[in-house]
């Protein structure tokens, strides 16, 4: 039992959790921001090519 109150002590001391949490934190924001970009960028590409098309039709 000593054993185990020493380690959650350990554990609450270490700075380990807070840092993944914070790493995880920055990780989700740049996935936010890649998956805004992958989208403003993929509807300039369909608004270009529907233009293209267009003037090929005719």
């Amino acid at each position: 039992m000593n054993k185990f109150v020493t380690s959650v002590k350990n554990f609450l001391v270490s700075e380990d959790g807070p840092t993944a949490v914070e790493y995880a934190i920055m990780l989700a924001l740049i996935v936010i921001v890649c998956i805004g970009a992958v989208q403003s960028i993929g509807k300039s590409a369909n608004a270009k090519f529907g233009s293209a098309n267009t003037a090929l039709n005719l």
